[in-house]
């Protein structure tokens, strides 16, 4: 074997210690980097030139250090775990924070909660029977009636309002949704190119792989390794992502943009190939959006409104048979206290936001039995008492407070499991996949010793060069 050839050796070895040393640098400069894992030198020996016949010198030796690749240290199936456990906990937190954002928004329990509201309301009647001929008694009738109205009201705005803000947020997610698709596609294409043509694709895949979890995160999407790097995103089974192409998702149209309405809201497919075909979400936040804004009952801002509806009608229902049972001071009767907006077949319309205090003033307050004289309060009496039962407004408000409550307390219990779980995912990722500095230091030292090594190996090997070429035959002159 040629001594040059020892040059070569020593020169390999320099080579993979230097590129050890640039990875090393790599990973210390993005050790605090989002998403970013960890790389390693990949090498090989490389063998011995095979050589036959009288001149091969005997037994050969190797030809130094091949560097293969720049390894990417994650772990595909931690990956994934991280990806499901992100479209879990996306479904549960949207389902918890409105469930919250509905149970505040009723106020219960506290002053400004309809159920104290109830009992200053009953407590007003109460007052007027005992002093049947005091109009200030009277005009606190009126006016808890009306604040009564208002705070119905203003819980049906309220849960209307946050289905709005809902349904809005459903086109955001998924203008973002393709969005992302088409970053993941774009990364694709440039992963398959560096790959092809034997370079580094670490980062880029690094990026695609924070993509995929921001997917994840908004469809449920899972990942389906492809070939020459690339991946497949798939949600429910149909591939959002393919190679370097992707298609787009899209509210139905005619999804209902405000809480009375009656189509729901759906996903659907934008692209061509499948246009109008719904999407399957598997979990996700759009995922748990949309069942906060349909689903089979109507979903719970639904359901919500509609029982405010349904309260109001039964409120103003109790009152009214009573009061118009019973006599005004210039003997009127029939007279309704609440009104609330009907249709043609006399059923209620959004009562909630309709529900009116009919009498203006205390003068058309029916406090009295039929016949019983302007200083009998005992109709007064009987409203006040309506409050009192298993069948009253109040119970029938606990209900729908209880319910709500109930739903509220067990989606965020299942948020909160479904995040730690999320985050022990993201944990064990992290672990294998981020950079620990004390590693990376000592393998600092390692290849700078190794690069040493090398240097003194090709200084040794020229200055045999130098004695068997300069000096070779001077012994003696």
């Amino acid at each position: 074997m040629s001594t040059f050839s020892g040059l070569n050796t020593a020169y390999t070895g320099l080579v993979a210690a230097r590129q050890g040393l640039n990875v090393v640098g790599q990973n210390i400069a993005n050790a605090n980097t989002e998403g970013y894992t960890r790389q390693r030198v990949s090498t090989s020996s490389i063998g011995a030139l095979e050589r036959t016949g009288l001149l091969t010198g005997g037994v050969q030796i190797g030809q130094g250090v091949s560097v293969d690749a720049i390894a990417r240290l994650g772990d595909m199936h931690l990956d994934t775990r991280v990806r499901f456990s992100a479209g879990v906990a996306g479904y549960s937190a949207v389902r918890a924070n409105t469930m919250s954002g509905l149970e505040a928004s009723l106020r219960e329990p506290g002053q400004q909660g309809i159920s104290t509201q109830l009992q200053e309301f009953w407590a007003s009647w109460q007052d007027l029977s005992n002093r049947p001929d005091d109009p200030a008694a009277g005009g606190a009738v009126l006016e808890e009636a009306n604040i009564l109205a208002n705070m119905i009201k203003r819980g049906y705005q309220e849960a209307r309002e946050q289905f709005s803000r809902l349904r809005s947020n459903v086109d955001t997610m998924a203008a973002e949704a393709n969005g992302t698709a088409s970053q993941i596609a774009s990364l694709n294409e440039k992963i398959r190119f560096a790959v092809a043509n034997g370079g580094s694709a670490n980062e880029l895949m690094d990026h695609r792989n924070l993509l995929t979890e921001r997917l994840a995160a908004l469809t449920g999407a899972t990942v389906r390794q492809g070939n020459d790097g690339q991946v497949d995103v798939l949600i429910g089974g149909n591939a959002i992502v393919t190679g370097s192409s992707a298609q787009r998702i899209a509210v139905a149209p005619g999804s209902d943009t405000d809480i009375s309405g009656t189509n729901g809201v759906q996903l659907v497919w934008e692209s061509p190939s499948r246009a109008g075909m719904p999407v399957v979400l598997e979990g996700g936040e759009i995922a748990g959006a949309l069942s906060m804004l349909s689903g089979t009952d109507g979903g719970p801002l639904r359901i919500a409104a509609q029982d405010y509806n349904a309260f109001a009608v039964k409120l103003a229902d109790a009152v009214n048979g009573l009061h118009a049972s019973g006599t005004t001071t210039d003997g009127t009767t029939g007279l309704d206290f609440f009104s609330y907006d009907t249709d043609a077949a006399g059923d209620p319309v959004n009562a909630a936001l309709s529900l009116t205090v009919v009498v203006d003033d205390v003068k058309n307050l029916a406090s009295a039995a039929a016949g019983a004289g302007n200083l009998d309060g005992s109709v007064a009496d009987e409203i006040s008492q309506l409050g009192i039962g298993a069948d009253s407004p109040d119970r029938f408000w606990e209900n729908i407070v209880t319910k709500i409550g109930v739903a509220a307390k067990t989606e965020l219990q299942q948020a909160n499991l479904a995040d730690i779980a999320s985050q022990s995912a993201k944990t064990l990722q992290i672990s294998n996949a981020s950079v620990d500095l004390d590693e990376e230091n000592v393998n600092l030292l390692s290849y700078q010793h190794a690069y040493q090594g090398a240097a003194r190996v090709m200084t040794a090997i020229d200055e045999m060069l130098d004695t068997l070429i300069n000096r070779t035959g001077l012994v003696g002159r």
